[in-house]
């Protein structure tokens, strides 16, 4: 049984990753925001293409995210969405904490810290869920517009049928906000890629504000 188990079980492993590629190493929803969170009493809705770049034999990957969000309090909002992606849906929510704000003079730019969790499924695919920590900072440049960067690193597992796996990609994340109307943002960003398990991407979508 031992020996049974070291074989088969790692050629299960590669072959879910063969037939996966998607729910190892894509990036669901991507940050698209600043640092800033959502006024408190205001919903926010979110929906963004993104296109995820091939890496270490896998192609290109495609799909798009909603998300809907709250401000409970002054400093603090809550996220949830979907991202579906070719025969892999992931679902997932997070709590964003406005650390620093750089309205007050003594601040050079805001700071915020982002901690969530994901659950990933698919008809073909084993299951994936993972829990996320971000550290995000962003600068008002113009009355309309806002740099960001952000640390995006997540906390992946895969278990299904005798596979357990973990493996952490990193994303270095350069974005911009600019605000098209009092309630309307369009943001747009790139994901770096820094670990092995990380590949690059972009997204761009459109926020609008329910106040």
């Amino acid at each position: 049984m031992t020996n049974f188990r070291k074989v088969i079980l790692p050629l299960a492993a590669a072959l879910a990753f063969a037939v996966a590629p998607a729910a190892v190493q894509a990036q669901d929803f991507g940050l698209l925001e600043s640092a800033e969170t959502i006024d408190r009493g205001t919903f926010k809705l979110r929906a963004n293409p993104m296109f995820i770049f091939g890496k270490n034999g896998q192609g290109d990957e495609a799909g798009a995210a909603i998300r809907v969000g709250y401000g409970v309090a002054d400093r603090f909002d809550i996220e949830g969405g979907i991202a579906l992606y070719d025969d892999f849906t992931f679902f997932g929510a997070d709590a964003e904490f406005w650390l620093m704000q750089d309205r007050v003079a003594a601040n050079p730019f805001d700071l915020s810290v982002i901690l969530g969790f994901h659950l990933g499924n698919g008809d073909r695919t084993p299951d994936t869920r993972g829990f996320d920590l971000t550290f995000l900072a962003s600068k008002r440049v113009s009355d309309r517009t806002e740099l960001y960067g952000g640390l995006d690193i997540a906390f992946e597992a895969l278990r299904n049928a005798g596979i357990d796996h973990s493996y952490t990609p990193v994303h270095f994340v350069p974005g911009i906000e600019y605000r098209l109307a009092r309630d309307l943002d369009l943001v747009g960003e790139v994901g770096v890629g820094l670990s092995d398990e990380a590949r690059h991407y972009i997204g761009v979508g459109l926020a609008v504000y329910f106040r």
